[in-house]
């Protein structure tokens, strides 16, 4: 076969499973010596634990053997440090200095045990075009200035030193940017125990051609970050206010005027329209799909929010709501307060003309979110599937009784299939 086609195969297998090939013939000794990709991931400790060998020495030694066989660039290298006893990161640092010698565009250091310090040889990758972070100190020289070719950036647990403050990290080309947001855009390895990242107000990241951002953190911190007229797509929740009068709804999407893809959780959506008059200075033209965590249809914030959102959403196609799953089933006075917009039928006086597909998660059955999935119905003429997802402590009654009253609510269209999920969460 061609050389570039057993390289190809190569990178599709596991790391073990390369290396065994040296055995198949004389030719085959030294091909995987040649591979782009190495990837020492949680599978690949995982076998060596259940071959009996996973331990600090052994992980130490392998790796050791496979970077000084290997010959030519390494554009990609994935690292999982597993929860061994390790002592310090010496080895890590020598394993990254060899890499700054060898092109790496496509680095992930995860950390299952203690932070790991990044060392300054790793600001000097200027080749990097994606960086993934897991449980690391960003701690770069004074005189670097930013990753001038990265296009992906993904940091979940990761502090940055207070000696950046004021610093302006420049990153021209990159396209996505995520400060650990509902567990997404990060490995699967490192989606357990997650943390936000820390010390993130202290500087200032420079993206002008930012596309997609997932943000888990401050709000002063999010404006920063919008400033780049190209998002497409954003996803973000709170960490706690700062400095309440200058932020909120409107302020943030307008600094997104080509917004496909937007998604908040309730907590962070009530912070940005508590207190505040709800109103938009225009319609979000560009906007195809709304997603919503954690949400309270009992909470008047919340709801008269989330509707001012449908209705300056002309072309809307998909949306998911995740309720919070201790929402009363019976309504408290505040709960009733909430429901009296939806009551009025002068509430929502638009047409989602372009929605086609709505999932609604943790569903209870309460009357603002009945309420709410009747407004749905009667407004949206393009709708093909709505999908209802019972909150997992209800009994079989209770959900029955969910279907029974979604199915006499009016319809605006007439292909509108409606499914009750009843697998639990």
């Amino acid at each position: 076969m061609p050389g570039h086609l057993i390289d190809v195969i190569l990178e599709r297998i596991p790391l073990q499973d390369a290396v065994k090939t040296s055995i198949l013939s004389r030719m085959w000794r030294y091909k995987w010596t040649t591979m782009r990709e190495l990837v020492f991931d949680r599978r690949f400790s995982e076998r060596l634990l259940n071959n009996g060998m996973l331990g600090t020495h052994v992980l130490i030694r392998v790796i050791y053997q496979v970077l000084l066989l290997h010959i030519g660039p390494i554009p990609k290298f994935h690292l999982y440090i597993p929860n061994i006893p390790f002592d310090g990161f010496k080895e890590v640092d020598e394993w990254i200095l060899f890499l700054s010698t060898k092109g790496v565009k496509d680095l992930s250091l995860i950390s299952s045990i203690q932070r790991y310090r990044l060392p300054s040889y790793m600001f000097s990758c200027l080749e990097l075009r994606k960086l993934e972070l897991f449980n690391c100190t960003f701690n770069p020289p004074l005189q670097f200035e930013g990753f001038l070719n990265l296009e992906t950036l993904v940091l979940v647990n990761v502090e940055f030193m207070p000696r950046l403050g004021g610093n302006v990290i420049n990153l021209p080309q990159l396209k996505k940017l995520s400060l650990y947001c509902y567990g997404c855009c990060i490995s699967s390895e490192a989606r357990t125990g997650c943390a936000i990242c820390t010390n993130v107000y202290n500087f200032t990241i420079k993206a002008p051609n930012l596309q997609e951002l997932f943000a888990h953190t401050f709000p002063d911190m999010l404006l920063q970050l919008l400033h780049s007229q190209c998002i497409v797509a954003v996803a973000v929740s709170l960490v706690k206010p700062i400095q309440v009068e200058r932020t909120n709804l409107a302020m943030i999407l307008s600094k997104m005027p080509k917004i496909e893809k937007f998604f908040i959780d309730g907590p962070f959506l009530k912070y940005l329209v508590a207190g505040k008059p709800i109103w938009l200075s225009s319609r979000i033209n560009t906007l195809k799909h709304l997603a919503m965590k954690k949400v309270t249809l009992g909470d008047l914030d919340q709801l008269n929010a989330i509707l001012c959102l449908l209705r300056n959403s002309p072309n809307l196609e998909t949306l998911f709501i995740e309720h919070v799953n201790e929402e009363p089933l019976f309504m408290d006075d505040d709960a009733q307060q909430a429901s009296n917009p939806l009551e009025s039928p002068n509430c929502f006086n638009k047409k989602l003309d372009r929605l086609e597909w709505v999932k609604l998660s943790c569903i209870q059955g309460t009357r603002p979110q009945l309420l709410f999935i009747k407004l749905l119905l009667a407004c949206s003429p393009s709708l093909e599937l709505l999908i209802i997802k019972p909150n997992g402590t209800l009994d079989v009654i209770r959900r029955l009784n969910i279907l029974k009253d979604v199915r006499q609510f009016p319809k605006a269209s007439s292909k509108a299939n409606m499914i009750l999920d009843w697998n639990n969460p």
